[in-house]
């Protein structure tokens, strides 16, 4: 197909400067490189999400420091633990339950009045600052420890993938077999969703898992940690992904889920995360993360990927600092673990506003804006740093030529100028990631397949 050389100059120009204009730490630009990346976060909050919060304005309080950085950093699967704990929060007593939570995010996302606070309007809320982000999807964990419940939010369906029916679960229950000694996912279970992406831009979908391993240093918390990260390794592998067999749960050995789904196909990963509440890089021995990642054999061929080998997980700095650590400069706690052999890494990082080397300008919008002092955003948000990761994922095959948007057989000004319109008119068609947005990332992708050409 011919495509016209002078279309095609504009078209990397203006690819050039937005490409270059969303990754940029050192000039408060902190989005993704490129629009198809599923960017996952993990982030411990510190029970700055509750029901019974009264400080859900815009304030120098932790509700609105939280709602900043989300809105700033935008991920499309955000991974939350220890929300709902009110006497944490200090605005009441227990736990909330799974609808109060729930309630209580649809505030965090979209303001209104608090039902929880006389009908007093939240005026801090992520789309107040970032108005065509969303997370519309939603599962709260029914798992608890009587203080504290973990979320997964995402940006696209939570949705049966793998035909059992299901696609969201607070836990699992094993009977011993292979390397572990039977239970569930630790002190507040293991979550996991099921999320459908766009069949017109990903070849696969992708299962997010989500954990909060007990804390503490005495023998009892390392073997409770142990057993559970143990468990979570267990049931990726033979859950989901048949141990190589084909066949999800071979030996029989997972009571709970009680169904038998399909093995993922071979372009949906397992990406899981949470506070593994250990660090492996000084704890002196093999830890939650590592056998997430690797089951009992490293190297072997019984780890967690798809194919068996062992699964990866993270190494993130803070991009202007490289500092490694999420509950402190240098002391890691967070992780997000995931089956490298179909997920990618583009890119991994933390982050902190008030860590070596930051100034203002280095700031994501809206977090800049916070109230008093930007820089203390962080702190007041948590103890812990978000890790986030920007995954390059398997893309559908495009059997169309997308960019030739009059389908006169040329790529040329013509197709630009029609797109852009329809992007500018809200027309269906220029939905291009099928989010239900029209955004930089439609813009992006119509600015790759021009960049391509076609068949």
């Amino acid at each position: 197909m011919h495509r016209a050389g002078f279309g095609s100059l504009i078209i990397m120009g203006v690819m050039t400067g937005w490409a270059s204009a969303q990754w940029d730490p050192n000039n408060g630009e902190w989005g993704k490189e490129v629009s198809t990346d599923l960017r996952v976060m993990t982030w411990n909050i510190r029970d700055g999400i509750v029901s019974t919060s009264p400080r859900k304005h815009d304030g120098f309080v932790d509700w609105n420091a939280i709602v900043h950085i989300v809105a700033a950093l935008q991920p499309d699967v955000l991974l939350i633990q220890e929300a709902g704990d009110r006497s944490g929060n200090g605005s009441g007593t227990g736990v909330d339950s799974v609808g109060e939570l729930t309630t209580a995010l649809g505030l965090f996302m979209y303001g209104g009045p608090d039902p929880f606070n006389g009908g007093q309007m939240v005026t801090s809320y992520v789309q107040r600052w970032m108005p065509k982000y969303d997370l519309p999807y939603v599962f709260v964990s029914s798992s608890t420890d009587q203080f504290n419940r973990n979320i997964i939010m995402s940006r696209y369906p939570i949705a049966d993938i793998n035909g059992d029916g299901q696609s969201a679960f607070s836990n699992f229950v094993l009977i011993p077999d292979a390397y572990q000694n039977g239970g569930n996912g630790g002190i507040r279970d293991f979550m996991h969703v099921e999320i459908d992406l766009p069949d017109g831009v990903y070849a696969g979908d992708v299962v997010v898992g989500n954990m909060h391993l007990k804390s503490g240093g005495a023998s009892s918390d390392l073997a409770d940690r142990l057993r559970a990260s143990q468990n979570i390794a267990y049931f990726i592998d033979y859950f989901f992904n048949g141990a190589g067999t084909g066949v999800s749960d071979p030996n029989n050995k997972i009571a709970f889920p009680a169904s038998t789904p399909a093995v993922l196909d071979a372009n949906t990963p397992v990406i899981v995360g949470g506070d593994l509440n250990e660090n492996e890089a000084t704890n002196g021995r093999k830890g939650p993360a590592e056998w997430i990642a690797r089951a009992a054999v490293t190297g072997g061929t019984d780890g967690t990927d798809r194919d068996r080998s062992d699964s990866t997980y993270d190494s993130a700095q803070h991009p202007i600092s490289g500092e490694t650590g999420t509950f402190s400069a240098s002391n890691k706690l967070d992780y997000l673990i995931w089956q490298d052999s179909i997920a990618t890494a583009r890119r991994q990082f933390t982050f902190a506003s008030f860590t070596t080397g930051m100034t203002i300008d280095k700031l994501p919008v809206p977090v800049r804006t916070f109230p008093i002092q930007p820089l203390s955003t962080s702190g007041v948000a948590s103890d812990h740093r978000p890790v986030i990761i920007d995954f390059i994922l398997p893309l559908a095959e495009v059997v169309e030529c997308l960019a030739d948007w009059n389908n006169d057989g040329e790529l040329n000004f013509f197709d630009v100028s029609l797109f852009l319109g329809d992007f500018s008119g809200g027309v269906a068609r220029a939905d291009l990631n099928g989010d239900g947005e029209f955004n930089f990332f439609d813009v992006s992708l119509f600015l790759a397949a021009f960049s391509a050409g076609c068949p």
